[in-house]
């Protein structure tokens, strides 16, 4: 249960995060390349939420 809190908790800070930069008036080469880097983040969250790679450097949030 804690690692779904954990995870949902996560995502909701991220996707706030990827609405704030998306609001940014980047550069089309600029917005893709911060697109890419958001989704190679999303996809490290997620797999370090489920123990598939260690996520040691995310903090483990205690409600």
């Amino acid at each position: 249960m804690d690692i779904i809190v954990n995870l949902i908790v996560y995502l909701v800070v991220f996707g706030l995060i990827w609405w704030l930069v998306g609001m940014l008036p980047l550069p089309a080469p600029v917005a893709q390349i911060v697109r890419v880097l958001f989704i190679i983040l999303l996809i490290i969250i997620i797999l370090s939420a489920f123990g598939v790679l260690p996520g040691g450097y995310l903090p483990s949030i205690r409600l």
